[in-house]
């Protein structure tokens, strides 16, 4: 099967990362369905993939009467739906909440189960780390940054001199500063796109995180976790980190983050 990405060229966008790795992208003009009723037809789509918090029920509705595809939407935010399948991977998702937020046939496939990792994590799995190798700290808040809170995050803990890798992408809005920062430091290593999350998430001896997709793979490799959450679909991740023990922050907060660290240091 030939897979396409049908995306807009908008800023900061990732599309060179699709080409990388050998599929096509087609450019959308607008958000119209017209024009992706059309684009659908042109190229004989059997399937659609929607991952986009601002295509709902009534657009996939009209996109399934109008066209023949299989309809499959991610979902993390329990939101109404109308598709064949509907996926959420995450660690905190219950198929009990999509009752009837979805058709009666569709597929619901939710939970860590159906949890979508790059085969990184599943090789970095077998790689049996002893603790006394794990000195650095993990800290990644979003690759576009757009809560702006890395270098508070690091001002915060550099009472402890902990030796950091802190990641991010060339999406990331204030890459320039960041940079600037990070290179008075000589304990603070800056990974930007890089290919070996996995490594340093399972070498770390904790992470700092946003309760979103990352904390799914830092849960399978089994790392201690701190969460600040920077964003309203974190919801859920956040509540289901307060429930099971997690420890998480609601917002940033200086002196809480700290109190954070200091508990897990003696945990």
């Amino acid at each position: 099967s030939k897979i396409f990405f049908a995306t807009q060229e908008l800023k900061g966008n990732l599309n060179s990362k699709i080409l990388e790795s050998g599929h096509e992208v087609i450019s959308l003009l607008s958000n119209n369905i017209e024009e992706l009723i059309e684009l659908i037809n042109r190229l004989q789509i059997e399937m659609v993939i929607i991952d986009h918090y601002s295509i709902n029920y009534e657009f996939e509705k009209e996109l399934k009467d109008r066209t023949s595809v299989k309809l499959m939407v991610l979902d993390d935010t329990y939101e109404k739906h109308y598709c064949d399948v509907l996926l959420n991977h995450n660690i905190y998702a219950e198929e009990r909440r999509y009752k009837d937020l979805v058709p009666l046939n569709c597929e619901i496939k939710c939970g860590s189960k159906y949890t979508l990792l790059r085969t990184e994590f599943l090789n970095e799995k077998k790689n049996i780390v002893a603790d006394k190798e794990r000195n650095n700290i993990f800290i990644s808040i979003g690759g576009t940054d757009h809560s702006h809170i890395n270098i508070n995050i690091l001002e915060s803990i550099k009472e402890f001199n902990f030796t950091i890798d802190l990641v991010t992408t060339s999406a990331n809005q204030n890459l320039d500063e960041l940079q600037i920062y990070c290179e008075k430091y000589n304990n603070i290593n800056l990974h930007v796109n890089s290919q070996e999350i996995a490594r340093l998430i399972n070498y770390s001896k904790f992470t700092i995180i946003t309760p979103s997709v990352i904390a799914n793979e830092v849960t399978y490799l089994n790392r201690p976790i701190i969460a600040i959450q920077t964003a309203y679909n974190q919801d859920d991740m956040y509540k289901y980190f307060m429930k099971n023990n997690i420890l998480a922050l609601k917002k940033f907060e200086n002196k809480q983050l700290v109190k954070l660290v200091k508990e897990v240091l003696n945990g």
